[in-house]
């Protein structure tokens, strides 16, 4: 692709992404996270920037918008700019009692009940690369939870039958998974619970606990990132 549709570059891209679904985190962890960073993408309104991370390497930070659609054109550009590693870093809620506000859930699987990953060819679940799921078990600490997290279209109203493993609910990590396996390349997801929704309540987190949540769960992302770095040598930009 020489020209991406939806992404119009206007500085380099990193090898490495940290995807998170809202430009205003995207803007937060870029200034958390990198130094000197430069706006990558402001098209459509999808925010993007690259800096140096903490390890003098390169590393974007890349809104998808919402929903399996806008996640799934947004990796798919990526991929043909040259990413080559994925973290989905967003919130999700929670599907288990015992699974609380703040909690960070580590996806092992994405249940594809949204309609994106399946017209792209999905099965019923999608899995995350196996070492970025291993460097994200590692970079989320002990009081995380590893499960499968169900992929929706739906945020409001609308039957929610989740499998009884499903962790969590969210909107773009099916399709992110999805786009970036077909392609060879790495992706995984880790996510923060914002709003605790076990026996049909819905108990949401308030907003400046949000900002700190997705600030954690950008971290988590990024070291995982940085750990497979550390272990392949270094990450370049890309043009």
């Amino acid at each position: 692709m020489a020209h991406p549709i939806h992404l119009r570059p206007t500085a380099s891209l990193a090898p490495r992404v940290l995807l998170p679904d809202d430009p205003g985190r995207a803007l937060h962890l870029a200034q958390a996270l990198l130094e000197q960073p430069l706006m990558f993408n402001h098209h459509r309104g999808l925010w993007g920037y690259t800096g140096t991370a903490e390890d003098g390497e390169p590393l974007t930070i890349q809104a998808t918008g919402m929903g399996g659609p806008s996640a799934a054109i947004v990796v798919h550009e990526l991929a043909e700019l040259g990413a080559e590693r994925f973290v989905r870093v967003g919130t999700c809620g929670s599907l288990r009692s015992d699974v609380g506000l703040g909690a960070l859930v580590v996806a092992t699987q994405a249940i594809c009940a949204d309609g994106a990953s399946r017209a792209l060819g999905a099965g019923e679940r999608v899995a995350p690369d196996a070492e970025l799921l291993e460097r994200l078990r590692d970079a989320a600490g002990p009081a995380a939870v590893a499960g499968p997290v169900l992929t929706t279209d739906v945020f409001y109203g609308g039957e929610r039958s989740a499998p009884a493993d499903a962790v969590a609910v969210e909107m773009e990590a099916a399709a992110v998974l999805r786009v970036a396996g077909a392609r060879g390349l790495a992706a995984a997801c880790v996510l923060t619970v914002t709003a605790e929704l076990a026996a049909g309540a819905r108990e949401p987190m308030d907003v400046e606990a949000v900002d700190e949540a997705g600030e954690a769960v950008g971290r988590a992302g990024a070291a995982a990132l940085l750990a497979v770095e550390t272990e392949r040598g270094g990450a370049g930009p890309r043009r």
